[in-house]
């Protein structure tokens, strides 16, 4: 289908009101009340997405929806998550960026049983830090589309701490995504949508070789509608509106943008920046949080999305509508931008890097899996036996070095760590657990080896993954 075919579909080309098909609620309104568990059931099954009234599609998802529930835990409270899982394969959920044992990290690598087909699995652990997490599958997918995280096995997960974030009149939960993948050798970039950065990987001689397959969507959303075919978000003039983006995707890093209004980024990947500053666009890797305000100070009717015309066009949008405005959702491009994590950090210190230094050269080898590319993580395939260490309670700097025309977006699970440069630009006190290393960019992070047990690294694009983009690092003296 068409991309201008399916925003047809979804109302908006048209300009007709088709936002009597309400979206599944992420709403929760500052101040209301408390409903944080300390017990959820997750039930993996088949099911149905009206992403407009003309587009409906299988896939997997929890709870009978996609996105799944919303689950507020408080930091520090013992919690128990059921999982039921209905399907006919073993499956795995992923708690995203939680500090949290190997064992129920959700992990095949780090040793986390799986949840058995028409079984059951009972994870318990204590939510820790505070903020913007999400849970999702886990499961390879290789060549089927329909398995790991190109199915509606997603969801937000916020663990609520004693600071009050602030008073704001609206908040919502916004997960980006794409739907029914596909292979092609034409995939769209947007790596290119940001001004390029140094690029000091760039092999001196390019490699020529054909590339493998990469896998592309023409259909989006956010949350479960694609734009103009589910409920408005309505707000007044003077409102303060908080927005948690998630970038739920399994294929591209994304932007989103609203015409006429600043994002004030208060978090990345759910904890506070340094130095909260005010931007016109967002971007996201998969797997990605931001949390924003927006001051509503533009009446009118506008679309809040992505800034390229085929993603937006193709359903990756929400429409902002102010109270007493009825006119047709108005969509301009925003001011040229660059997305830079710096601007959200401080100045570092005059401290000496940490004592262990630890590096990873990733390339990509072309159709080095039959039809699909392959990676290597400094030269070698999975799993790195003994080659990434940890001493419980060190300090590491870990490096970057991507020598591949790809922009990834790199997770560390089961820690968080602090961006040391990027872009050739020295920073401190930003605290992420996923990063976007630029097209043949360089970039190091340091952490804690505080959280003893197997650990995986990978990148969370899932396709770069299941070929072998991930390393698993290990405790000294541990089993793993």
């Amino acid at each position: 289908m068409h991309r201008r075919e399916f925003l047809k579909i979804s109302g908006l080309a048209a300009g007709t009101r088709l936002w009597g098909q309400q979206t599944q609620s992420f709403l929760a309104p500052a101040g209301g009340a408390d409903v944080a568990k300390t017990e959820f059931t997750l039930r993996i099954a088949p099911v149905t997405v009206e992403l407009a009234p003309n587009r409906v599609l299988s896939t997997i998802g929890y709870n009978g929806t996609s996105p799944g529930p919303l689950l507020r835990m408080k930091e520090g409270v013992p919690v128990t998550v059921n999982v039921v899982n209905d399907t006919d394969v073993p499956e795995y959920v992923h708690f995203h960026g939680l500090l949290i044992p190997s064992d129920v990290d959700g992990s095949e690598e780090e040793g986390t049983p799986p949840v058995p087909p028409h079984a059951s699995r009972s994870y318990k652990f204590t939510p820790a830090p505070a903020g913007t997490r999400w849970y999702h599958t886990h499961t390879m997918s290789m060549e089927d589309l329909h398995r790991g995280s190109f199915t509606g096995m997603f969801g937000f997960l916020v663990i609520e701490g004693l600071n009050n974030p602030g008073n704001f009149d609206q908040e919502h939960f916004l997960a980006l995504r794409d739907w029914e993948p596909y292979f092609t050798n034409t995939a769209m970039d947007t790596d290119d949508l940001d001004p390029s950065w140094p690029q000091p990987e760039k092999p001196k001689v390019l490699d020529t070789r054909q590339p493998g397959l990469e896998v592309a969507s023409d259909i989006y959303s956010i949350n479960d509608k694609a734009l103009g075919a589910g409920e408005p978000i309505r707000v007044n003039p003077g409102q303060r509106v908080m927005f948690h983006f998630l970038n739920a995707s399994a294929i591209e890093n994304r932007h989103v943008a609203l015409p006429g209004h600043k994002f004030n980024v208060i978090a990345l990947d759910g904890n506070a920046v340094p130095a909260p500053a005010a931007v016109d666009v967002l971007m996201l890797g998969p797997g990605e949080r931001i949390d924003a305000w927006v001051e509503m100070n533009q009446p009118g009717v506008w679309i809040l999305g992505a800034p390229e015309d085929p993603v937006r066009e193709g359903g990756l949008g929400i429409v902002i509508e102010y109270a007493n405005q009825h006119r047709t959702p108005q969509w301009t491009a925003p001011p040229k931008s660059v997305w830079d994590y710096t601007i959200f950090g401080k100045a570092p210190s005059s401290q000496s890097a940490p004592a262990g230094l630890l590096d990873m050269i990733f390339e990509k080898i072309p159709r080095g899996a039959g039809k699909f590319n392959s990676f290597t993580v400094n030269g070698k395939q999975y799993p790195h036996d003994q080659e990434f260490l940890l001493k419980k309670g060190a300090r590491y700097r870990l490096t970057f070095h991507n020598r591949t025309d790809d922009a990834h977006p790199l997770h560390l699970h089961r820690h968080n760590f602090e961006i040391a440069e990027i872009y050739g630009k020295p920073t401190a006190g930003i605290i992420k657990d996923t990063v976007v290393v630029p097209t043949y960019g360089r970039a190091s992070v340091d952490f804690t080896a505080d959280q003893p047990g197997a650990t995986l690294f990978h990148c969370h694009i899932q396709q770069h993954m299941d070929y072998g983009f991930k390393a698993l690092l290990r405790y000294a003296g541990g089993t793993y």
